[in-house]
This record gives C-alpha cells, structure tokens and sequence, in this order.
C-alpha cells in the first residue's frame, strides 16, 4: 500500500473528445502542478488522453474494457491503495464510485461530478432511462462527500431531483482558461474562408446532437444570408450530421456552410471567427462559450438550462435567446455582427474560468484544499 496522505484518485471514462475530457484534463494537468499524487484510473478504450503525463500523474489500468464491469476492480483498487479522494464524473461512474467506497470499507473521501442539467438532460429519454439515473441519484448519491456541478441552475436542479442537502452540492467553475488555451489560438487554422478575406465566418462547437440544435442554428443562419454575407462553421462529428448537411442544402446554405467534423484545436477556428453561436437545447455549463469568451470572439447563445445566463452575466457579455427561436436566434447574430462587443471585455468575462481558480474549488470540495 502507498502513502494515501496527499493521493488523489481520478475514476473516469470519457469519449476522448468531448467537453469532459478537456474539463478533466486541464484540472489534472494544474493539480498535479501543486505537487498532489494523482491515480488516473483506466478503463480501456476510454479518454482522457492526457498530452503530457506528469511524474506525479500515475495511469492505473483497471484491467477492464467495460463501466459496467469496473466495480470490483475499483473495489480491490481502493482497499490496496486507500487515497485520500476519489473524484468521479459521470452517473454510472458516479454510483460505481460510491458502491465501491461502501463495499471496499474505507475512509476515502468521494466527490462525484455531474456536467448537466440533469431533468433538462433526460426530458427525451426513456422512461426506462429516466427512471434508472433519478433512482441513482436518490439512492446513492447521499453518501457522497460532496456532490460537484459547474452552474448554479444545475445545483437547483439536482437538489430537486435527489431530495439532497444544500450543503453538500457545490457549485465548481470548470478549468477552462489556461496558457495552452492561448498557445493554440494563435496557431494556423488550415480553413480557407478564415484566411481569403470575404464575408465574416460565425462559428458553432459540439457533438452533431438532437441536444446541441444545430438544426435552429442552420435556420437562423439562412435568415441572416438574407441580410449578410456571413458563413457558418460547424465543428464536431454526430448521429445529426447527415441530416444537418441536408437541412442546409434545403435551406439553400449548402455552398457557405462547413463541416469539418472534429477539430482538435478549436481554438484557432474560434479566434479567427466573427461570432460564436451556442444553440443548445440544454446544458450544465457550456465548455465552449467559456472557451469561445476567452478567445475574445462576440457570442450570441440561447438561454437554455443551464449555465449561459450564468457564464454571459445576464446577457451583459452576449445576447441570449428562447430555445428553438430561430428568428430570435438570426435577429441576436445581425445586431451582434453589426455591432461587435470589445474583445477585451469578453476575455476578462472568462477569468472566473481560469484553471487554477477553478483546482481551489475542486480542491476545497475533495479536503485536500491544505496542501
């Protein structure tokens, strides 16, 4: 057994390229900088992949492809290793790590981490679904240590769902903002329509999803072609993608609208773009706008539950717009082409998004705030 005293344990099993894992690995990447051992469990075939794996970082191999499989040997982890903490994101993760506490019988402090709005979320679900993950949270998520959300409209939301003290759900910034960030938005971005010069370029992020809107997005871009020159450039891969591109070609956007599937430096799109648009159904707090606020881009998002209300200030750093109002949607992204916000101001929007502001709050929630 290892020295427990200043070891954090990290269960996790993200896509590889979603807002999580840039979520999970910048806040590894600035804890371990403060000299905390980090066990990075793994599930095999699951992110994050980390660029750069610090000394002090140390990948542990669960010796399984499968979440559903991972609870005894999470189990068997903790009652050799005993760390201090275990941090978890996601609700199957999250009950698996609660479990594996009770059954391993140690005194490792657990904090569970959800990143949506949970009832917004699972609105189009299964009944099936919806019953299993609220029934996850009624029943398990009373032994956590402390429950962790990015936005206060997902705390509320929680809270309700799973009877839950105040208390333990801790509102958390995601650590977004970083020198890497930086680094990579002044990098090359290969798309010729941000380097020839003609009509402004706006910009949408995400997995090609029912949850993500692109289909509003799409039709509020045709209503501003009716009065502006703009393009549209759509980063991510999904399911919508074919019936994204046969939207446009209906709409008549086809020529001036792009998708070039998942970039992995969307940072340089972002800086270079006029307007960023977020049209998402639902959210818990939307990685990009952060990320999109920080390159200085003007932003223009719907004012879906939950974190864009919270992330713009109340509209004061962007508009915000119904849910699936594509006129409301087109009329924000002409005023704010027209009428751009300072730079400046937008970056200093994301400081509260900075990631080592952001490890003080992980830090403080998981006990180990002293080291």
């Amino acid at each position: 057994m290892t020295d427990c005293t200043q070891r954090l344990a990290i269960y996790l099993a993200t896509s590889g390229h979603s807002g999580v894992d840039r979520v999970m690995s910048n806040l590894i990447e600035e804890i371990s900088a403060r000299g905390i051992v980090i066990d990075l469990l793994r599930i095999a075939g699951h992110g994050p992949h980390l660029r750069d794996i610090p000394a002090n970082v140390r990948l542990v191999d669960l010796g399984t492809a499968h979440v559903a499989s991972s609870l005894w040997p999470l189990v068997r982890y903790l009652r050799r290793e005993r760390p201090f903490a275990l941090l978890s994101d996601k609700d199957r993760l999250n009950r698996y790590a609660l479990l594996a506490r009770r059954v391993a019988g140690v005194s490792t402090r657990v904090a569970v981490r959800l990143g949506t709005t949970v009832s917004e979320n699972l609105a189009k679900r299964s009944g099936f679904e919806r019953w299993l993950q609220y029934t996850s949270i009624r029943r398990f998520y009373r032994w956590a240590d402390a429950v962790l959300v990015p936005s206060q409209g997902a705390a509320t939301d929680l809270i309700a769902i799973g009877n839950l003290d105040p208390a333990k759900v801790k509102v958390v910034p995601s650590p977004i903002v970083n020198e890497r960030l930086f680094r990579l938005a002044v990098e090359p971005c290969s798309h010729p329509w941000y380097s020839d010069g003609e009509s402004p370029v706006i910009l949408g992020v995400g997995e090609l999803c029912e949850r993500k809107d692109f289909a509003t997005l799409l039709r509020a871009f045709a209503t501003v072609r009716k009065s502006l020159p703009a393009r549209l450039v759509i980063l991510g891969e999904g399911r919508k993608r074919g019936a994204l591109e046969a939207l446009a070609e209906d709409l008549g956007v086809a020529d001036v609208t792009a998708f070039p599937g998942f970039q992995p430096n969307p940072y340089a799109f972002m800086a270079r773009a006029e307007l960023f648009v977020l049209s998402s159904r639902c959210e818990g707090a939307p990685v990009v706008l952060m990320e999109a606020l920080a390159c200085g881009v003007p932003v223009v998002s719907t004012d879906c539950p939950s974190g864009p209300r919270e992330i713009l200030q109340d509209g004061r750093l962007g508009a915000l717009v119904p849910v699936g109002d594509a006129d409301a949607l087109a009329k924000a992204m002409v005023a704010t082409l027209q009428n751009p916000p300072e730079r400046d101001a937008l970056r200093l929007g994301a400081e509260p998004f900075r990631a080592s502001v952001s490890a003080n709050h992980y830090l403080a929630a998981l006990g180990l705030s002293h080291v």
